[in-house]
């Protein structure tokens, strides 16, 4: 195994060693200028990385799509117009499907590009361009299955599409905004107001409450906590399930007198409403010991709503 991983690796190298660099400049602006969609093509294992870096170019908000060679020669090539790029990636460049369409895309106007290794190759004098993609052979010993030709095809279409992610100045918002089921989405879409508790799901009190008299809001919002406020819902402290049973071990019956106001924590941890969800959670891990939630409140300290973890983590993130 470590001999084929050594061999592949080998065979890895002469892609990157001969590939010429200036026809995949010249591929790549192709695509940037694109002006219509880019659709990708290709027959079997070639067709199956088409389809991957038709997505790749998806997922980075360029107008891309994968053309089946057959179907397009039954009627979807009717998708195809003259702003419209079709991109073929074929190792040997003969491909009968393939061949039969180049015709058929460029009288709708078509740009047709070849990304082909055998040399020579029937798509290489039809097509407007052609990109060679240097391929010493096969891993496989008969050097018949396509594993390092559809490796450098992936290679070579994820990074020029990693190219145009530069030049289209596609930021890290852009890509969550392309990804709002992703974790990394979450992350960067997210907001505490979007997660946070707020109105009667708050487990709010006054500091002139007794413990004792609080205990059903305490358990009761699956919050963990109070949120000690004033008559102006200013945010005061919190009293935690934590404390509860700290006072009690420290008080015995004397809890019965104590209100939560004499016990709360008068400097706990807080967030805004407008910052990243991903930023709270940060701030309950942070030292110098974890917390499961933070009150929300807004510039004047008025208590708007709180974020759990447990809230944050079942958004996925």
């Amino acid at each position: 195994l470590s001999n084929l991983f050594k061999s592949q690796q080998n065979y890895l190298n002469h892609f990157f060693h001969n590939l010429d660099l200036s026809q995949t400049v010249v591929f790549t602006h192709a695509l940037f200028n694109a002006r219509g969609t880019i659709f990708f093509s290709g027959v079997g294992k070639s067709g199956f990385v088409s389809q991957k870096i038709s997505q790749t170019l998806v997922s980075l908000g360029i107008k891309s799509g994968f053309l089946s060679p057959v179907d397009a020669l039954h009627g979807d090539i009717g998708i195809l117009s003259p702003e419209d790029l079709l991109v073929l990636f074929s190792k040997s460049g003969n491909s009968e499907e393939l061949l039969r369409l180049v015709p058929c895309a460029k009288a709708k106007g078509v740009y047709v590009i070849s990304v082909t290794s055998a040399k020579p190759n029937g798509l290489t004098g039809i097509s407007d361009l052609n990109v060679h993609l240097p391929l010493e052979r096969e891993l496989c010993p008969f050097d018949l299955a396509p594993v390092t030709s559809t490796a450098i095809q992936m290679i070579f279409g994820d990074t020029v599409a990693i190219a145009l992610m530069g030049a289209k100045h596609f930021s890290v918002e852009d890509y969550a905004a392309n990804h709002p089921a992703g974790r990394i989405g979450k992350c960067l879409i997210f907001k505490v107001k979007n997660l946070m508790k707020t109105k009667d799901e708050l487990p709010i009190c006054r500091e002139r409450d007794l413990i004792m008299d609080q205990l059903v809001e305490l358990t009761s919002k699956g919050c963990g906590c109070l949120l000690v406020i004033d008559d102006a819902h200013r945010l005061l402290g919190t009293f935690t399930d934590g404390d509860l049973r700290r006072t009690l071990k420290a008080s015995g019956e004397g809890i019965f007198k104590l209100t939560v106001g004499e016990m709360c924590n008068r400097n706990p941890r807080t967030i805004g409403p407008e910052a990243m969800a991903v930023e709270a959670m940060q701030k309950m891990e942070s030292p110098p010991s974890p917390v499961q939630f933070l009150p929300v409140i807004d510039v004047d300290n008025v208590l708007i709503g709180i974020v759990t973890l447990h809230g944050l983590v079942s958004a996925g993130l």
